[in-house]
Order: structure tokens, then sequence, then C-alpha cells
């Protein structure tokens, strides 16, 4: 008695991980399609068609802005109220720096005020009653332009000692540390209790877009187009693979787009940004496994669960009846539109026509 398995299971880690995905040029991180039956022929014409050439690289992820919470005014801070990775949003408060002189010129301004209020309102008595000894005749004109002057003088630098006022009042206010941007706290510069100077460095922050960053050999810069797909796997260095009884729907990679392929090379590398959804929990600098097509090739694909393995080799059953030993490689994912399988090596020719073995 013949024993038969199918090598899909002896490759089926790596077959689940690509045939999870809808294709390579069309993938997508979409709600997976409801389980409709597929009309799979009775035979199979063979011919060559075209196959992507994925190539696993390492991309880190990177912020596309960072941005510097820095303080406005010198002084202590008195309060800090953020760590490193922390999320912020515009507007929020990350420490508060006070200058003692402020209150101090506050209060003085306020007494000076005052004062001139008192100058304020001695003019305006010495004005009242100038206009009367000119309304009865016994006035000059000189003494009611002299104190209508004097009025003016006192408002005018009421209005002024205000103004001087805000301004103080606006410097306290800046002592407030505000985040520039929504993002992380990436580092803190300083302490409670520690002395800065205006324009000093208290965060930075890693602004909410995040990308991630690749870097390939020289010789597939031609290949990096803006808007090609890219697959990212697992977080930590996971392998994308998924365990092989593990459901799809779990084990689905992660779909991005080249959004940048910079024109300079780095090192010997080709430099792009890929995004993808989902990096915002991803440590800034973490590095991710990520596939890239680096050109197409010619491939006989067939379906995997249409070879017959017996003995230690592989038969796909001809037409005619009859059995070939074929030499399969890795799986192909779909393409286009176009079902994915095992790649035939060696065995089969254009035009050998395949069906399906009993049982299948």
């Amino acid at each position: 008695m013949s024993r038969r398995s199918s090598p899909a299971r002896l490759a089926a880690p790596l077959a689940l991980a690509l045939l999870c995905v809808a294709g390579f040029p069309s993938l997508s991180r979409a709600q997976p399609a409801p389980q409709a039956e597929v009309q799979v022929p009775a035979s199979i014409t063979i011919q060559p068609r075209p196959v992507e050439d994925l190539k696993a690289v390492f991309a880190t992820v990177e912020s596309v802005h960072e941005t510097l919470a820095r303080t406005r005014i010198g002084g202590t801070i008195a309060e800090l109220k953020v760590k490193e990775g922390d999320k912020v949003t515009t507007g929020q408060l990350l420490a508060t720096v006070r200058d003692p002189k402020l209150p101090l010129q506050i209060v003085s301004l306020d007494a000076r005020i005052q004062a001139l209020q008192a100058q304020q309102h001695q003019a305006e008595l010495e004005l009242d009653r100038a206009q009367r000894l000119r309304a009865s005749g016994t006035g000059t004109q000189q003494r009611l332009d002299d104190a209508q002057s004097a009025v003016d003088v006192a408002r005018a630098q009421i209005a002024a000692m205000k103004a001087e006022r805000a301004v103080v009042e606006q410097q306290l206010r800046e002592g407030e540390v505000l985040a520039p941007a929504n993002g992380r706290i990436l580092q803190v510069k300083v302490i409670d209790g520690a002395v800065v100077v205006p324009g000093e460095t208290v965060a930075s922050i890693a602004t909410e877009t995040y990308v991630l960053r690749l870097h390939l050999p020289e010789r597939h810069a031609r290949f990096m187009h803006e808007g090609d797909p890219v697959l990212v796997g697992n977080r930590g260095l996971a392998p994308a693979a998924p365990q092989a009884t593990a459901p799809v729907s779990e084990t689905a990679l992660k779909r991005g787009t080249v959004r940048q392929v910079y024109p300079e090379l780095s090192g010997g590398q080709v430099v792009a940004d890929a995004t993808v959804t989902g990096l915002g929990d991803f440590f800034v600098g973490e590095r991710v496994r990520v596939y890239v097509a680096t050109g197409t090739r010619q491939a006989i694909v067939v379906p995997p669960d249409w070879i017959v393995r017996r003995f230690g080799t592989d038969f796909l059953r001809l037409a005619d009846g009859s059995e070939t030993p074929v030499q399969v490689g890795g799986p192909i994912p779909a393409l286009d539109g176009q079902p994915g399988g095992i790649e035939v090596l060696s065995g089969l020719k254009p035009g050998d026509v395949i069906v399906r073995p009993e049982g299948v």
C-alpha cells in the first residue's frame, strides 16, 4: 500500500504565510472575504506565468518628524508632568517653569498703577475747577489747557503701565511648556528643580506619523518605486510564517505601501520609506521583518494538493493516466487574480496537461 501525503504539510508554515495574503501587488488588510466555494478545474494545462520574487529585509520604525518642546522663559522647573514613552496631544502641559521675579514685578506695577490713578484723580479735580473758573470769566484759558494736558498724561501713563503689566502676565503664562504636536515622548531632558534658560529643550517628541525605513542592496534599487506594496511581518523580529494550526485571519500579514524612495544611496544601499497602519504602538527604532518585490520571473505553479508524494518522491498525474516525477520548490502567493500554489522546478514542460489525483 502506497503512502500519500501532501508536500504542503512539509512546508505548511511558509505556505500559509504566503497564501494567506491575496496576492503581493493587491494585498489588503481588509476583513477576510466570506468563505465561498472555489471552483477547481478538473485539469490544468501547464503554462509558465510571472511570479514576484519576494525578498525579506529588515526595516526600522521611524518617526516622519521629531519636534522639540522648549522653554520660552528662564527659571526653574517647578513641575514636570511627563516621562519617556508618554503619549501627548497638541497643547498638553508638559512642564511648568517658575521665575520668582515675575510675581514681584507684577506687585511693583500694581503699586505704580495705583499711584498714577491717584495723580489722574487729582488732575481731573484741577480740570473741573479750571472749567468752572473759565466759565465764570475769572480763569484763564492757559490754566484750562494745562489741566486738560495733565489729565491726558495721567491716562496715557496708566495705559502704558497696564500694558507693561500684561507683558509680565504673558511671561508668567509662557512658563507653561506645551506639547507642539501629537506624538510620543522620546526623551525628557530636564528634572524637577533644574534651572533652564529661554529656548532650552525640555522633551523631544516623535510625531504620530510613523514609517518603516527600508535599506535594500544597491542591485534592488531599480525595482523600488513609489506606490509599490510591501508585506510586514510580526513585531519583535518574529517570523512572519504562522503556525500550521493557527487560523488564517490571525496570521495575515500587514500590507504597506512605499511612500518615498530616496535618490541617494547610503553605504551601497537604497533607502525607502513605507507607510503601514498600526505602527503607533511600536518602539521608534524597532526592527521589523518586511517582504519586498525585487523583480518577476517565469514559473510553473500547480495546486499544492495535486502533488502526490510517494516513497520520498513527488508525482503529478498527467491527462493520459501516467504519473511524472517532479521537483517542487517553495509556495507561490496568488498574483493578479491567479491562484497561488507550489512551484514546480522540473518534471513538467509547457503544454502538459495535469489532472487531479483520485481522492482530492
